[in-house]
């Protein structure tokens, strides 16, 4: 078994939920696991402590809150009193209290009006943050896939995450790494409280991974393939301390843990950056 390496997050989205995953990340070090409460058919919880209790103290354990079952299928929701809920039912079938636990993608439930908007998220927010003072969970955060909505909303006032959790990679726009920059600083985050999400963004078989070399972005590129290198890159778009990445191969898990050996070259990401915001700027003056 390899020492603990804090910076990669086993993701469970759309995994199998086998036990073997759960054992071959604690091989390879990776001793952080992160689901949600509406993964594999909001049975995540459940599945993962059948399958897996015995192993999960092993393990800092994040889950979401924010999607529940609707009549109509899924539905979001900001209101407290269901996120409250929604952390006791996690503890629940869990079997135990979650290290972390992130108010799931809160611009899905936000209205344009910004008053209103402030004043929900902030509410959203307090109801976690009770839920981890009452001893339900470690700590809370908020996950945002797309954040550009979020940054004008943060009051002195707003409850402050410990963890903020984010879309990362080559595949994010220039506007919402600017937006993920924002928000850490509107909550006053440093970067060891910012987690990446989904570095490749959905599948390492897209492909505009055969059509890009993401190994120009590493200072000792050549030895590591495209998608190890893309995964080290994410960790600096935006500027992330952990990374979680799914799969239901350990081999693939260990391939991206192999990695974080190298470093990426900072001076060709500023420049990449600079590249992407130009490229929005122009886009945007020929659509106006």
């Amino acid at each position: 078994m390899r020492d603990s390496d804090p910076r990669v997050v086993l993701g469970l989205h759309r995994s199998r939920h086998e036990r073997r995953l759960l054992t071959g990340a604690l091989d390879l070090g990776v001793t952080a696991v992160d689901t949600s409460a509406n993964y594999l058919g909001f049975r995540s919880h459940e599945v993962l402590a059948r399958t897996a209790g015995d192993l999960l103290p092993k393990f800092t354990l994040s889950t979401k809150v924010g999607y529940f079952p609707g009549t109509a299928g899924v539905e979001h929701s900001l209101d407290p009193v269901r996120l409250h809920a929604a952390v006791e039912h996690a503890v629940r079938g869990l079997g135990r209290e979650p290290d972390l636990v992130f108010l799931h993608n809160p611009e899905h439930s936000l209205p344009a009006e910004s008053t209103r908007s402030r004043g929900l998220l902030a509410e959203a927010c307090a109801a976690l943050s009770r839920a981890a003072g009452e001893g339900l969970c470690g700590a809370w955060g908020v996950a945002t896939w797309d954040p550009t909505s979020l940054p004008p909303l943060i009051e002195p006032t707003t409850p402050k995450p410990s963890v903020l959790m984010l879309r990362a990679g080559m595949l994010v726009g220039s506007r919402t790494l600017d937006a993920a920059d924002a928000l850490t600083t509107a909550w006053g985050l440093d970067r060891a409280s910012v987690r990446g999400m989904s570095p490749f963004g959905g599948s390492v078989r897209a492909p505009v991974w055969s059509r890009i070399d993401p190994r120009v972005f590493i200072r000792n590129g050549a030895g590591l393939s495209r998608t190890q290198a893309a995964f080290r890159v994410a960790y600096r778009l935006p500027h992330v301390s952990s990374m979680a990445v799914g799969t239901d191969e350990p081999a693939h898990l260990g391939e991206l843990v192999g990695a974080l050996a190298e470093e990426p070259d900072e001076r060709v990401i500023g420049e990449y950056r600079r590249l992407l915001r130009d490229h929005a700027r122009a886009q945007s003056a020929r659509s106006s």
